[in-house]
C-alpha cells in the first residue's frame, strides 16, 4: 500500500530559496525501481562513503519498512525506514534516518523527524518509539522527544545509544 502525506509548502514558488519537500510514504513493494534505486545510492553515499564505514547496507529488513522519502526539486534529499513495533524492536521504530549532505543545515533533517513520526501514527497508531541512534546525534533525536535509555552499544565501530520516544 502506498500513502501519500501532506506537502509542506507549494510545489510552484518562484522564489529562489529551495522548495518545500514531497513526502512519500511507500512499502518495499510500491517503490518504483528508479526510487528503489535512489534509497540506496543516498543510504550507500552517506552511511558507505561520507561516514568512511564499510557495512552491509541492505540488510532484509527493507520489505518489512515503510519507507520515507523527501524529494526537494526533484531530487531525493531525506529518507528514513519506519518499523512497526515488533519488528526491529518491541516498539516501533526509525531508521536509516539520513539527510543529503547538500540539505544538511536546512532544518530538512528536523522535517523528516517529524514526518517519521507522524507517519508511524499514521500507520499504526500513536505509540513510542524506539531508535538506535549514533551518540553524536542523540542532541538531534532529543529535540524530537527521545531520551537516551543507557543502553550505548557500538555497530560497525560507531558508538550509539538506544533512545526511546514515549507516546
Amino acid at each position: 500500500m502506498t500513502f501519500k502525506l501532506w506537502s509542506v509548502g507549494s510545489s510552484r514558488s518562484k522564489s529562489r530559496k529551495p522548495r518545500s519537500p514531497v513526502w512519500r510514504l511507500m512499502a518495499f513493494d510500491d517503490l518504483r525501481v528508479g526510487e528503489l534505486y535512489e534509497v540506496l545510492r543516498l543510504r550507500s553515499e552517506v552511511f558507505v562513503v561520507e561516514q568512511q564505514c564499510i557495512y552491509q547496507d541492505i540488510d532484509g529488513a527493507d520489505r518489512e519498512a515503510m519507507h520515507l522519502l523527501g524529494v526537494q526539486d526533484q531530487e531525493l534529499k531525506a529518507y528514513a525506514r519506519c518499523f512497526a513495533a515488533g519488528v526491529k524492536f518491541p516498539e516501533a521504530s526509525i531508521g536509516r534516518v539520513l539527510t543529503r549532505q547538500n540539505a544538511r543545515g536546512t532544518g530538512l533533517g528536523h522535517a523528516l523527524m517529524e514526518q517519521a513520526v507522524a507517519a508511524i501514527s499514521q500507520v499504526w497508531g500513536p505509540q513510542a518509539i524506539r531508535i538506535g541512534a549514533q551518540a553524536h546525534l542523540a542532541g538531534f533525536y532529543a529535540r524530537h522527544g527521545f531520551e537516551d535509555v543507557g543502553k550505548p552499544y557500538l555497530e560497525d565501530g560507531i558508538a550509539h545509544l538506544e533512545m526511546l520516544r514515549q507516546a
